[in-house]
């Protein structure tokens, strides 16, 4: 059988069994649980690969929500990537109208509920294919909680569990059916905390040292440095703790920083030196600090050999046919957010700077509200000021990422737009192409070896001598939550 028609089978297969994995997607989207809380999704996945003939081992790294389903022996060995943590505030009804389901709840507003089962998806799929074709190779999927701020494929990282794969593809929902070709920056999140001395602030100021003195200095100081880092730093902060009350000069306050920097050398230079400013204000005030270190992420590396894969995929699939209702409903939403679909087009556009060619193409769909139809990689030039513990991944093993249509072009990401979109047939109909896509990319990378070493030979040239370091120091542990009763 060619391997066409074995593709064709693939497809009919996943199509066939729709139904199976949008009641997955759903039952997450009505369940949503923050980072380290996915106890729900993840059991949901894990049993249902089981029983798909997948070996389950849990408790990865000590992450109670963290899970790796294998299949197949010998190599080569390939990953499909999930995640399904959602974001706090984020409650929305499926209606294109804002209105939470739950008051102050929780809601899937980055798509993780299609993101996990789209991974899923695509490995039983592939599964189903290796089996039947008698093809050797073995094909995981990696459950990985905490995306959105704990980074748990960080922790993965560092226990070496990427270690032993030829490559990774991984899924995210989007606003068009394309392949990333671009890079993400890394990121470090830290806590500063001072304790000086309380005092009466009106009767007693000198026996004060105020710690939220330090906090504003730090601040000031932070500020200045933006001006002395390459253009492309982020630095950002709030301060979580200002004192508890204004006669009273506060013995405790903390500041939280995130600083996000293109590549993870540069960003630990720009941390040690915010790190000399934080002892700078504790000197000027008299106060001791600690830091507290919560999360980091290494910079996402790109696979261009798996992008032209997944390039090929999506022209193998065509596009995703939209229905006029779920047209309808995407304008109701773009309606509601301040531009037009031409506005929003010329956004994209002013953004990738992309080729003339795929410039034609974004502004051939500006009337639309949903793009259906499948792009280029377009952004091979950008690094992306996201950050995501992908780039962990991506600095072990050749990783590509493909995105696909779930959301209106309007939508603003982490919003109650997407959650609405992700919960009904919009988001369901991006899923699976997404799943069709990465499930035809893996039958490529099995059936042609020359696939496997062109990604490996591209990852060697751009990793070179820079191997990989995680950027979490050794005494940080996945914190283990419980299920609430």
């Amino acid at each position: 059988m060619s391997l066409a028609k074995e593709k064709k089978e693939v497809i009919q297969w996943l199509e066939d069994n729709t139904p199976r994995f949008t009641d997955m997607s759903d039952q997450i989207w009505e369940k949503p649980e923050v980072l380290w809380e996915e106890f729900f999704a993840s059991r949901l996945q894990a049993e249902f690969l089981e029983k798909e003939g997948f070996s389950i081992t849990w408790d990865v790294v000590e992450m109670n929500t963290a899970f790796i389903a294998e299949w197949g022996e010998g190599k080569p060995i390939l990953a499909m990537i999930g995640e399904y943590d959602a974001l706090p505030g984020l409650s929305q009804k499926k209606q294109a109208t804002k209105e939470a389901a739950v008051e102050k709840g929780q809601g899937h507003g980055c798509g993780h509920n299609l993101l996990g089962t789209d991974g899923v998806a695509a490995a039983v799929a592939v599964q189903k294919w290796l089996q039947n074709s008698g093809t050797s190779g073995t094909i995981r999927y990696y459950g990985c909680p905490a995306e959105e701020g704990g980074g748990g494929k960080v922790f993965m990282a560092r226990a070496g569990l990427f270690d032993d794969l030829d490559s990774a593809l991984t899924y995210h929902p989007g606003y068009e059916n394309t392949p990333g070709k671009g890079g993400n920056v890394a990121i470090q999140s830290s806590r500063f905390r001072f304790n000086g001395v309380a005092a009466h602030a009106g009767g007693s100021p000198h026996l004060g040292r105020s710690a939220l003195d330090a906090v504003e200095l730090m601040n000031v100081g932070a500020n200045y440095l933006r001006e002395h880092v390459l253009d492309s730093v982020r630095i950002h902060y709030i301060i979580t703790d200002g004192g508890q009350a204004a006669n009273i000069v506060p013995e405790t306050a903390e500041v939280e920083y995130n600083i996000r920097a293109e590549k993870t050398d540069y960003l630990e230079e720009v941390v040690d030196r915010l790190r000399n400013i934080a002892k700078g204000a504790a000197l000027m005030t008299d106060t001791e600090f600690q830091e507290e270190v919560l999360d980091a992420y290494s910079s996402y590396m790109s696979i261009h050999a798996l992008a032209d894969l997944m390039v090929a995929a999506l022209e193998f699939l065509g596009p995703i046919e939209f229905t006029e209702e779920e047209i309808a409903f995407a304008q109701k939403i773009n309606d509601a957010f301040p531009g037009t679909n031409e506005d929003y087009a010329q956004e994209t556009i002013d953004y990738i700077k992309p080729p003339a060619e795929i410039e034609e193409m974004i502004l051939a769909h500006k009337d639309m509200p949903l793009l259906g139809a499948n792009f280029p990689a377009m952004d091979a030039h950008l690094i992306h000021k996201g950050s995501t513990d992908v780039g962990d991944l991506s600095q072990i093993t050749p990783t590509g990422w493909l995105f696909s249509a779930c959301f209106p072009t309007g939508s603003p990401g982490h919003s109650w737009a997407n959650v609405a979109c992700g919960g009904m047939s919009i988001g369901h109909k991006g899923m699976m192409h997404g799943a069709k896509a990465l499930a035809i990319t893996a039958l490529d990378l099995y059936s042609d070896p020359t696939h496997i070493q062109a990604a490996q030979d591209e990852f060697n040239r751009k990793i070179g001598k820079n191997k990989y370091v995680c950027p979490i120091p050794d005494d940080i542990k996945p914190p283990r939550l419980e299920p609430k009763s």
